[in-house]
């Protein structure tokens, strides 16, 4: 078996640099692959955050459009 081939279910280091030549999962700040792969991250958090906040009676959006309704 080769370096190149999984062992396992784990990757391979050629797959976790595969973007620019450095760890995919580095916390690199700017336009960077990393930087991309974190902003999902980060944005799937505050996504799954913001629905267990709606479902919990508190909704941002209601009260929003609430208030546009009023405004007519």
């Amino acid at each position: 078996m080769s370096n190149r081939q999984a062992k396992g279910p784990f990757p391979t280091d050629a797959t976790e640099t595969s973007y620019n030549g450095s760890d995919r999962n580095a916390f690199e700040f700017g336009f960077t692959p990393q930087a991309e792969l974190w902003n999902g991250r980060f944005a799937m958090i505050g996504f799954l955050a913001y629905l267990l906040w709606d479902l919990n009676g508190y909704s941002v959006v209601r009260d929003v459009l609430h208030l546009v309704s009023y405004a007519r």
